[in-house]
């Protein structure tokens, strides 16, 4: 084999952005894969994206190589069809490319394909477990059977959950990190009291949020709350503030570009994350960034994070908020608990062992 190669990493998501202006879809591993590109510019980072964008192609993306499939998440012969495509692509790339390890995002169809062409092909495959995909009942689970040394967890209740449910216990753990080059004025005004972030479902029980306005408006009347995010739950939401009477204190404000939801924060008090399921919410992490405190259901580290309050009921939540809302806004500081640059080094140390 030729050893003047160049090195790749390739890395295999269900989705990527369509374009650099794309903003929208997958945030976080959006942040990642431009900072690995810009900690590595000599290393050929090369995304294989199974089924969005709903096209095939080929296009470059903050210098990043992307193959995409445009499997449309159709089901059975369809998804097998993509899978073949993508198996296919990969054979090619492994000649073309000295490969140094196949990066699957979560433990689903990405992580199945990588796990069976890597230990044909003696090849390092690891996978990042994103969320859900720690839940019982995965079948892809089931399917790899995967040692712990091929699982990274993003966050420590990961580790807890899958191992748990599969008992594995994945022995890396990466966590998003944040892009501090993203953020603007770090000064500026909070004119939001609190602020909501995320897809419009079930999961992220944003009724709960409304439910936590009505309850704070009592305290404080003009009370001005923004949900940032789209989903099939927003006709019920929009009726839900209706009935509670809180149009003027709850803004939908639909799906925005990263950099606006960012400045959203920028502009909050408070980030409530009322998830019920939380792998490790990035907007929390940027939420802290833009000096919001944050107040969730679910604690993602083991280790306490600095203005990070976990709550167990609404009652908390509510007098969490009320306490945060009660205090100075001014003074307020930048919270960095993870940077970008750092997590994408730990990345590179799993490959590279």
């Amino acid at each position: 084999m030729d050893d003047n190669r160049k090195k790749a990493l390739l890395i295999l998501s269900p989705g990527f952005p369509e374009s650099e202006a794309d903003t929208t879809c997958l945030p976080p591993q959006q942040v990642f894969v431009r900072a690995l590109k810009a900690e590595n510019q000599e290393l050929h980072i090369i995304v294989l994206s199974f089924q969005y964008p709903f096209f095939a192609a080929e296009y470059d993306w903050h210098g990043v190589r992307v193959i995409s499939f445009g499997g449309r998440s159709r089901g059975k012969l369809f998804r097998l069809n993509t899978w073949l495509k993508v198996w296919r692509v990969l054979g090619h790339l492994n000649k073309q490319y000295q490969i140094m390890g196949l990066l699957s995002f979560w433990l689903g169809e990405c992580a199945f394909v990588g796990h069976y062409f890597a230990r044909i092909k003696n090849i390092k495959h690891r996978c990042w477990m994103l969320g859900q995909d720690a839940k019982a009942g995965n079948k892809y689970a089931k399917w790899i059977k995967p040692k712990g040394e091929e699982l990274i967890a993003l966050s420590d209740f990961i580790v807890m959950e899958f191992t748990k449910n599969y008992h594995v216990k994945p022995l890396n753990v990466i966590p998003v990190g944040i892009d501090i080059s993203l953020f603007g004025d770090l000064s500026a005004g909070k004119d939001i009291h609190i602020l909501g972030a995320g897809s419009l479902i079930s999961l992220k029980r944003f009724h709960l949020f409304i439910e936590t306005v009505a309850m704070l408006k009592q305290y404080y009347p003009d009370i001005k709350t923004v949900i940032c995010g789209d989903g099939p739950e927003k006709e019920k939401l929009i009726k839900r503030i209706k009935s509670k009477q809180l149009e003027s204190n709850v803004t939908l404000a639909g799906e925005l570009p990263h950099h606006e939801v960012l400045k959203m924060m920028q502009r909050s008090r408070v980030l409530f994350h009322p998830s019920e399921y939380e792998g490790f919410g990035a907007v929390c992490l940027e939420a802290l960034y833009a000096a919001a405190e944050v107040v969730s259901f679910v604690k993602p580290m083991d280790n306490d994070i600095t203005n990070w309050y976990i709550v167990n009921n609404m009652e908390e939540a509510g007098q969490t908020i009320c306490c945060i809302l009660d205090e100075p806004d001014s003074g307020k500081k930048n919270v960095l608990v993870y940077d970008i640059r750092d997590n994408v080094r730990k990345m590179m140390e799993v490959f590279e062992q």
